[in-house]
């Protein structure tokens, strides 16, 4: 396990012991944070397009200048 883990696993096993209104309180706050809720945003899209094909940065680069012209 990675020390990330390992935190991550204290975190969350605090979490989990509060109150429901308590975890709620923490979900609420979380959700105020931009930063964080774009992040969620972003893990949530890479998921759902976890089994798109993949493609080079040069071939990405290369058909949006192709699409500009």
């Amino acid at each position: 396990m990675t020390k990330a883990d390992a935190m991550s696993e204290v975190f969350f096993t605090a979490f989990r012991a509060l109150p429901k209104k308590e975890r709620e309180a923490v979900i609420e706050r979380l959700l105020r944070d931009k930063e964080f809720v774009e992040d969620l945003i972003d893990i949530a899209i890479l998921d759902k397009r976890r089994k798109e094909p993949s493609r080079s940065l040069d071939e990405y680069l290369a058909k949006k200048r192709k699409k500009a012209v």
